[in-house]
């Protein structure tokens, strides 16, 4: 006699199992605390054994438990992966959300005119990410964080990094010397935090103690405290370089090459597709033109 697979309930407990919250796991699959507790009661009622230690503010796999949120997780895994190379979705391109206000988005209408076929989405995301749970196609990365092994990456440039600041705050500064930089206001983004650090060593001046007087939550909140002219932000050249261009931002003393690397991570499983070929190309000819570009 074929077994009943309890799918709802074992997507309940994988998921419970992975975020080690009952709680976490009713917020990602959208019911209830109850309704996934009631999931995982009977799980455990038909094979007759705990699958969880419950603890006051989180739960954790009993050895059982470990095993089957394993399997389960691979089982899924393989599951939404055939299913959307029967029924691919539209492609869906992952990165921080400074760099799809500042860069992806004010070049993409370009490109789309180009491949009118092509159906896009945006996943704001900077740090780790599941290509398949997710359902990502691309993301754009730096060598920050380590790509998942189910993704196929490309290192595409060296990220330029530098001060930046309003034209008006730059008359502040000698210019060319880094050693007006004590007396200017640092801003800094705790996304990055060792970031002024890693630009004096890349411009060869690890001596520079620059303690931030400001720090902001996101890239593009400290970016745009520099644009008002409330000091000097660090930056990468490929946040900032449609403002410098424009003049709204100035690089009093330039971009250097920094410690990271700018990636393209492609999900495995959706590697063959046309449009996400072709979409790779794109992004990596657009980063690549920024890096062979005049340097300030």
């Amino acid at each position: 006699m074929a077994t009943h697979l309890p799918l709802n309930a074992l997507r309940a407990f994988e998921a419970a199992a992975r975020l080690g919250s009952m709680s976490a796991a009713a917020v990602e699959l959208g019911v209830t605390h109850g309704a996934v507790s009631r999931q995982i009661k009977a799980l455990e009622d038909r094979f007759g054994l705990p699958l969880f230690e419950r603890r006051p503010r989180f739960i954790v796999p009993t050895r059982e438990g470990a095993q089957l949120a394993a399997d389960v997780a691979e089982a899924f895994e393989r599951l939404q992966i055939a299913v959307s190379r029967m029924q691919p979705g539209p492609l869906i391109i992952s990165c921080s959300a400074t760099i799809m206000m500042r860069w992806l988005i004010p070049r993409l209408p370009t490109f789309k005119n180009s491949h009118p076929a092509f159906e896009f989405q945006l996943n704001v995301n900077y740090a780790d990410q599941d290509f398949v749970r997710d359902e990502v196609s691309i993301a754009i990365r730096t060598t920050i964080y380590r790509a998942p092994p189910s993704a196929v990456v490309e290192t595409v440039a060296t990220e330029e990094i530098g001060p930046v600041c309003h034209p008006r705050y730059a008359e502040r500064l000698a210019e060319g010397r880094l050693s007006s930089l004590g007396d200017a206001r640092i801003l800094l983004s705790s996304t990055r935090p060792n970031a002024w650090t890693e630009w004096a060593t890349a411009a060869g001046r690890p001596d520079l103690q620059l303690s931030p007087h400001e720090t902001y939550e996101h890239f593009y909140l400290t970016i745009q405290a520099a644009t008002c002219g409330l000091g000097l932000a660090m930056a990468p050249r490929l946040l900032v370089e449609d403002d410098v261009r424009s003049g709204h931002l100035v690089a009093p003393f330039g971009f250097v090459p920094g410690p990271h690397k700018l990636q393209l991570w492609v999900a495995h499983h959706q590697r063959n597709r046309a449009d996400l070929q072709a979409t790779v190309r794109w992004l990596r000819s657009e980063i690549l033109t920024l890096a062979a570009s005049i340097r300030y």
